[in-house]
């Protein structure tokens, strides 16, 4: 795995589609949560507010978003039957429209989350 520095180091490694949704996300967080912070956990892009916040990173056929395994059983109705996931993790498809609203729906209800802690 490669050891980015920062999260520009990280999506400057992408282009095309992949890197206008990982801009496009590190943009909505940014608007949803001005207070949190980036840095690299795991080896991906992460935002943190009194804890981890939300992680997000590229791949070949899908964005990975990781809110956590409540970020995702909260939204779970938004989330069956239309992408993968798991536990912690949601894979929006690349020949998919970015559900900008269900994401910007998690990281409101993450930060709120976070804030109380």
């Amino acid at each position: 795995m490669e050891a980015y520095q920062n999260i520009d180091e990280y999506i400057a490694q992408f282009s095309g589609e992949t890197k206008e949704r990982l801009e496009k996300i590190r943009a909505l967080v940014h608007e949803m949560a001005p207070e949190a912070t980036e840095k690299i956990s795991y080896g991906i892009p992460t935002f943190y507010l009194n804890g981890n916040l939300v992680h997000f990173a590229g791949y070949k056929t899908h964005i990975g978003f990781y809110p956590g395994a409540k970020g995702v059983a909260t939204f779970l109705a938004d989330v069956e039957g239309k992408y993968k996931y798991s536990k912690g993790t949601i894979q929006f498809p690349l020949k998919e429209d970015l559900p900008v609203e269900l994401i910007g729906k998690i990281v409101k209800f993450r930060t709120e989350e976070n804030r109380a802690k």
